[in-house]
């Protein structure tokens, strides 16, 4: 690019519109042998552009977010990017909606309508405070999340809430932006995820995996559950009565260099989890583990079966209620617990 559309580039994350280009003196003949079929620039949307280079590196998620900041920059009434596009934006968990689109909301009347990709919901006035991500104004953590789930229903909305609460938003926030949307549509989907978020889930998975654990309406289920062995002090991702529940993601037997999460060998990686797990069934403790693929369909189905199964040999095994020496030890490591998730909040 010429230096005076490099520069429109730099501040708008690799796009630039087409009044730059025609400013910054291409003629009609050159923007059309540019955005042709093997061009050297892409369109992202109508009289948006990238280079070629730089959407054929791109995820399928930073595509929407370029998508996401085309339509912010050709929208020319005052507006926010909001539900999918900000959780985007904030890097929030957004669970595949049915059909993708960019959303926005604008000052105006109640409602909403989707045109050419892009949801526009309809509120007076803007919703506040706002935050500038990326360039853009987009609402703020509270608000997107209590808006994916009035947009995707409440597993969505949970995945969300969990995630704000582990950002330094807390239910206190989520409390007053539900006072705002009153009598707005699916509200009570959003008030039921705010109701049931914990900020002890680590991840979409692990939240999708404690509603699992409630389906089976066996009683409360607690996230980072402390076990103290004889190896140390284990945080367990879910407990309910005598049992525990770990969720088990591919990335953390994935060596970092590949974009998982494992800095030794796959091998040493499951000898400490063995090792680990046996440590904590010796406390009295049965053992469940989950997959991403026990969350969903007829696999779901399974999980429940065999879920129910393994908690009521626990329950036989070592009875109903929490054993003694293990409601002992969560007592006496509540506060490491809560500063446990302070932590990682500030992180």
């Amino acid at each position: 690019m010429r230096p005076e559309l490099a520069a429109h580039a730099r501040r708008q994350s690799g796009l630039v519109l087409r009044h730059q280009a025609v400013a910054a003196d291409y003629s009609e003949r050159e923007l059309r042998s540019r955005v042709a079929v093997h061009g050297p620039w892409t369109v992202v949307r109508r009289g948006v552009y990238v280079t070629t280079e730089q959407w054929e590196a791109a995820t399928q998620e930073d595509r929407w977010r370029l998508r996401d900041r085309a339509v912010d920059l050709t929208t020319g009434v005052e507006h926010l990017m909001s539900t999918d596009s900000a959780a985007r934006a904030h890097g929030l968990p957004l669970l595949a909606p049915a059909r993708p689109l960019t959303h926005l909301v604008r000052p105006g009347v109640f409602g909403s309508r989707t045109e050419h990709g892009v949801k526009h919901h309809l509120a007076r006035p803007l919703p506040s405070p706002a935050l500038e991500v990326d360039g853009m104004q987009v609402t703020g953590l509270a608000r997107t999340a209590l808006d994916l789930a009035r947009e995707h229903g409440f597993a969505a909305g949970v995945c969300a809430c969990d995630a704000v609460l582990r950002r330094r938003v807390s239910s206190g926030d989520l409390a007053a932006e539900l006072k705002l949307m009153r009598c707005w549509p699916h509200v009570t989907r959003a008030r039921a995820a705010a109701e049931a978020a914990d900020p002890g889930a680590e991840g979409p998975a692990e939240s999708l995996a404690r509603l699992l654990v409630l389906e089976l309406g066996l009683g409360p289920v607690t996230t980072q559950f402390p076990v103290s062995t004889d190896l140390g002090l284990f945080w367990c991702d879910l407990q309910i009565g005598n049992h525990v529940v770990e969720f088990d993601g591919r990335v953390k037997y994935r060596p970092r260099a590949d974009g998982g999460l494992a800095a030794r060998s796959a091998e040493e990686v499951v000898w400490e989890e063995k090792r680990r797990e046996r440590a904590i069934a010796a406390e009295g403790l049965g053992v469940s583990r989950l997959i991403w693929e026990d969350l969903w369909g007829r696999a779901r189905e399974r999980a429940l079966v065999r879920l129910s199964g393994e908690i009521a040999v626990s329950q036989r095994r070592y009875g109903v209620a929490l054993a003694p020496h293990l409601r002992a030890t969560a007592a006496r490591l509540a506060g490491a617990r809560a500063a446990r998730l302070v932590e990682r909040r500030s992180a």
